[in-house]
């Protein structure tokens, strides 16, 4: 099945190898550069604004090559956050969507709402639709299995807009959840409307996993994307 239609059917799809061995031991050191070794959160928001290596990475990089392949050519990452699950910080996050976006400054619109902000940046949901036309690629720089928290999807989950608790338990009832492992160096396509978990690891070492989500469309009423684009561009906004 090609890539599209896996996204289109089941909302997510699993590349088995995008990164060389060199590149994901690049981006290790780079992530080890930014983590406090102190933090315990285990989490980078805003990745991208703290390093060029993950901001030209996610602008030019293999998972920009696969949003662009989806949505088109005009596709740019929007979001960057990297996640690393260790004995320290070795949280689980219950079954959910991805529904926020983050903007460039915050203005009060229909449809938008409710509003937060992270790391200094704007957050809001958007109108399902806006959710719809997005893709997250999420690259993985250690093998992630079920003994150390990979993600857990409901494929299919993404077609039925947002989804209230009710909604959520029931599809939890009727479908079976599908565990993402994926190999050192392979990514998970997936729709940010699409269902999903991911619960703590058994095992102790990490689970490195740059989060990247990509977008082709404008937002509207004056709103704007935090775009990051690489040096060659210098497009940003």
């Amino acid at each position: 099945m090609a890539l599209a239609e896996a996204l289109a059917e089941a909302g997510y799809a699993i590349i088995e190898t995008i990164l060389s061995e060199d590149l994901v031991a690049i981006l290790r050191d780079e992530i080890s550069r930014l983590a406090l070794p102190s933090s315990r959160t285990g989490g980078i928001r805003n990745a991208a604004e703290k390093s060029s290596i993950l901001r030209d990475f996610a602008s030019g990089g293999p998972p920009a090559l696969l949003a662009r392949s989806v949505l088109g050519s005009a596709a740019r990452p929007v979001k960057v956050t990297v996640f690393d699950k260790t004995p320290g910080a070795n949280w689980k996050v219950p079954w959910h969507q991805d529904l926020t976006i983050a903007v460039r400054e915050r203005r009060e619109t229909e449809g938008f709402g409710p509003w937060t902000v992270k790391d200094g940046v704007p957050h809001v949901q958007p109108p399902v639709e806006i959710l719809a036309g997005m893709l997250a690629v999420r690259v993985h720089l250690d093998e992630t299995s079920a003994e150390n928290g990979a993600l857990r999807v409901i494929p299919g989950s993404h077609r039925l807009g947002r989804l209230s608790q009710d909604e959520v338990s029931r599809l939890r009832d009727e479908v079976d959840e599908v565990i993402c492992a994926i190999p050192e160096g392979g990514a998970l396509l997936m729709r940010p409307l699409l269902l999903h978990a991911s619960p703590a690891a058994l095992r102790a070492g990490h689970r490195r996993v740059i989060h990247i989500e990509y977008s082709a469309s404008e937002l509207p009423f004056g709103l704007a994307w935090v775009v990051v684009q690489s040096p060659a561009g210098r497009q940003r906004q």
